[in-house]
This record gives structure tokens, C-alpha cells and sequence, in this order.
């Protein structure tokens, strides 16, 4: 008697399960998925309102604390320049003292030919000054009006440096060419030079004084002719130019 009625008990259990499937078969069909779907949505709906975003309001403060921390870390690193460029200009002779100045123009096309300043005449600066930053020589001063002035870059593909390797006083010619490095010309058809070799401007420089750090001698072709020829690596940043310093220099006449 015990062990039918367990039998009946199975069967009615097995029944039930089966029309709960058949029943959900039926419902999918009728519904096509629309009651799993709200099923779902009422499930999990209060697990995403834990895991909602920030709110419109919240994105917004969010954005403007980060353009303050973009605006902070420039102005840091805007006055870590101008600290350098004063600690220079105040080392200079007070007959000399270098006038600093900042780079607000530059074309797409002359990129490495020429660069504007946001200082002229009205601040002392007149054609044929120099201009040096972080590195060493930046270039000439071309052309000034009031209020800006025209550098002429050493990577231009005019200019053209006398300048010297400081380890053997070999010298020759530095050519801009249009890029962070430069070609150097020797004036020996067998210089004493190596790569590695810090060059400056020369005494024999008629547009620069000498002394000033211009880069390093990256490659060496001896047998180039009529002259032997160096890829030079420019110090200063031609590249990303921001702050300079422009300061007079007199021509030699010589």
C-alpha cells in the first residue's frame, strides 16, 4: 500500500513539472518572450539602481575638477619655465640682460623655418638679435615690429651657423634641415670628431657669439666630397618651442 501510494506521488510530481513546462512553452509562444523579459526587468531592477552612473549634475562637477587640474598643471609648469628664464636673465650683465618672451605663432607649412614672438620693438628687440631657450640656440631675429618679432630657426634650411666640436676645435658649418637635426659641414677633409661630440658656436661666427650649445654629432660621414659631414642632434626643443629669451649681439664687421 505504502510503496503505490510513493509511486502515485512520483507521477503527480512528474505531472505537475510537466505542465509548468508545457505551460511556460505556451506562454513564451503567446507572449514572445515578453513575460521573461518583465520577469527579468523586476528581478533585476533594483540591482541596477544600485549600479547607476553619476547623475548629469555629477558629470559636471566631474569635468570641471578636471579642467581646473589641466589648468593648475599648465600654470605650474608655465611658472617653472618663467623661474628658469628669470634665474638666466638675472645672471646677465645688466648692459645685456636677455628680454624674455613667448612663441605665439607658427606656421603648418614653416614649422621649422620660423617662429613669432609676442615681444618687439616696444620691448627693446630690433632685427639681427639672438634667441636661445632650454638647450641652447634657437635662431635670429628677422623681422620686429612693435609688438612681436620673426625668428629665423637654426633648422631652417637658410640658416647657417659657424660653429665648432668643443672636444678638438674642429670646425665648420651648421645647415638647418628642416627637422630636429642639422647637417655639419667641416672645413677639413679629415676632421678630428666622433659621434658623441658636443659642438657650440664658433669664434669664426659672424651672426652668433661664440660659445653658445647648439647639439651633438649623431652620425659621421668621412668620405663624403669635397668636405667630410655630420648628422648633428639639435639641443633645444625646435620641435615644442614655448618660452625664449632674446638678447642683443653685435655683428662682427671683421
Amino acid at each position: 500500500m505504502v510503496t503505490s501510494r510513493r509511486w502515485w506521488d512520483r507521477k503527480l510530481l512528474q505531472l505537475g513539472l510537466l505542465t509548468v513546462v508545457l505551460s511556460s512553452v505556451w506562454m513564451l509562444r503567446q507572449t514572445q518572450g515578453n513575460f521573461l523579459w518583465e520577469m527579468y526587468q523586476f528581478v533585476s531592477r533594483p540591482l541596477q539602481m544600485l549600479q547607476t552612473g553619476p547623475s548629469p549634475e555629477e558629470r559636471l562637477n566631474d569635468a570641471r575638477f578636471l579642467e581646473l587640474q589641466t589648468r593648475i598643471a599648465d600654470l605650474e609648469n608655465q611658472n617653472e619655465k618663467l623661474q628658469d628664464l628669470l634665474g638666466y636673465v638675472e645672471k646677465a650683465p645688466l648692459t645685456s640682460r636677455p628680454i624674455p618672451a613667448r612663441v605665439v605663432g607658427r606656421s603648418a607649412d614653416h614649422w621649422w623655418q620660423q617662429v613669432t614672438l609676442n615681444r618687439g620693438s616696444n620691448a627693446g628687440i630690433k632685427e639681427g638679435f639672438i634667441v636661445k631657450t632650454d638647450g641652447g640656440l634657437v635662431g635670429l631675429v628677422e623681422s620686429v615690429t612693435p609688438n612681436t618679432s620673426r625668428v629665423l630657426l637654426i633648422s631652417d634650411l637658410k640658416s647657417q651657423v659657424g660653429v665648432t666640436i668643443n672636444r678638438t676645435a674642429a670646425k665648420g658649418v651648421l645647415r638647418g634641415d628642416a627637422s630636429a637635426e642639422a647637417t655639419l659641414e667641416f672645413y677639413e677633409k679629415v676632421p678630428n670628431v666622433q659621434v658623441g661630440d658636443l659642438i657650440s658656436t664658433s669664434t669664426y661666427s659672424q651672426r652668433y657669439p661664440a660659445g653658445v650649445p647648439v647639439g651633438r654629432v649623431k652620425s659621421l660621414d668621412l668620405k663624403q666630397s669635397p668636405a667630410s659631414v655630420a648628422r648633428v642632434e639639435l639641443f633645444p626643443p625646435i620641435l615644442s618651442l614655448d618660452w625664449v629669451v632674446v638678447y642683443p649681439f653685435t655683428q662682427k664687421t671683421e
